[in-house]
């Protein structure tokens, strides 16, 4: 008798650890964006000017999220509001040319991107990205895009799993 209800805290014990490397797992899922989907990032055509911000509109980016910017001669700079409005830096916050960059979205609020490159902000290589608070994340639906074209590449933390499943291999 003292056995069977050992074996049934045992399940119940296991059934919850189960339970909560699941809830951990969905908790840290973050997202990668590809800016420009399969074009990347480029001088947008002259009649879509407005190409980013309508593919960022359509996105719901969270903490954590990162933006991936693929493209050839040019380059990706965050900078102020005012910079953005003028498309002009001379001091950016954060400065890519590699040809792929990835940036981490790491605080709620707006990011501001701009081409580096003379002449492309101006012309629409531009991009207002909004990152979500947890609060308005949680209210508002599930992080990744809405949008059909874009890329969302889960990233997932194991560690706490590992962690979790280990701990249950020495309690039995």
């Amino acid at each position: 008798m003292a056995s069977e209800s050992m074996m049934i805290m045992s399940f119940t014990t296991l059934t919850l650890l189960l339970l909560l490397s699941c809830s951990h797992l969905l908790s840290v899922a973050s997202f990668q964006f590809e800016v420009g989907d399969n074009q990347g990032w480029v001088v947008p055509p002259a009649n879509d000017s407005k190409i980013y911000n309508d593919w960022a509109s359509e996105n719901r980016f969270q903490i954590g999220d990162t933006v991936h910017f693929k493209y050839k001669k040019d380059s990706v700079m965050e900078v102020s509001e005012s910079e953005y409005k003028n498309c002009n830096s001379t001091h950016p916050t954060f400065f890519s040319n590699t040809g792929t960059t990835v940036y981490k979205l790491d605080r709620p609020g707006l990011f501001y991107f701009i081409s580096g490159s003379a002449g492309h902000c101006r012309r629409g290589q531009r991009m207002i990205i909004k990152v979500l608070s947890h609060e308005d994340a949680q209210s508002g639906g599930s992080g990744g895009g809405s949008s059909s074209a874009s890329t969302a590449v889960a990233v997932l933390s194991y560690g706490g799993l590992i962690a979790q499943f280990a701990f249950l291999s020495y309690i039995f």
